[in-house]
């Protein structure tokens, strides 16, 4: 286990991210989105804010979910399922991040000044992108983020999220063949 030896330490963002990493994250956050849906508990928006405000900071060294992911989670699925983790580039992992952040915050807010249709549609929102995170590794905060600044890492992006409508069509797991 590596040891702290500074304050930078902590607050550096990983890059590359393991991508496996990044969708058991998004995975765990929907738990916690549709936690807070069904039962409708104020206090369960803490942790969910808390949880991107870390990220966004630390990337998983701060983050509950994210040491359990990294720690636990991630070298479990690796082992038991043979997946090979692909690494993707940190910074619009971390603008993903803060955008989550800025929807569970919102949802918070929201939720604290009795703005109730506001706090379910910023929780749908997270939901569906995290969604897509977890599911089909389309991950909208790194196309939004490709877009406003560009990425010269993110140039698989349009064929990911082709590939990913092929598997959804065809209902297949499996990555498809690249053509061409």
């Amino acid at each position: 286990m590596a040891v702290v030896t500074s304050v930078r330490d902590v607050f550096r963002f990983p890059d590359p991210v393991n991508e496996t990493s990044a969708r058991l994250v998004a995975a765990g956050v929907i738990l916690q989105t549709i936690a807070f849906l069904v039962f409708r508990e104020g206090w369960l928006l803490a942790p969910l804010a808390y949880g991107f405000a870390a990220r966004v900071a630390s990337g998983p060294t701060l983050s509950p979910l994210g040491q359990l992911v990294t720690r636990f989670a991630t070298p479990a699925v690796e082992s038991r399922f043979g997946v090979t983790s692909r690494h993707v580039p940190g910074p619009p992992k971390r603008f993903a991040q803060a955008i989550g952040l800025a929807f569970a915050g919102g949802a918070a807010v929201a939720w604290l000044t009795g703005v109730t249709w506001l706090t379910i549609a910023l929780l749908v929102g997270l939901v569906v992108a995290a969604g897509l995170e977890a599911v089909a590794a389309v991950c909208l905060g790194c196309i939004a983020h490709s877009a406003i600044w560009g990425c010269a890492d993110c140039e698989d992006l349009t064929e990911r999220l082709q590939q990913a409508v092929v598997r959804a069509r065809l209902g297949v797991d499996e990555e498809p063949v690249a053509v061409g």
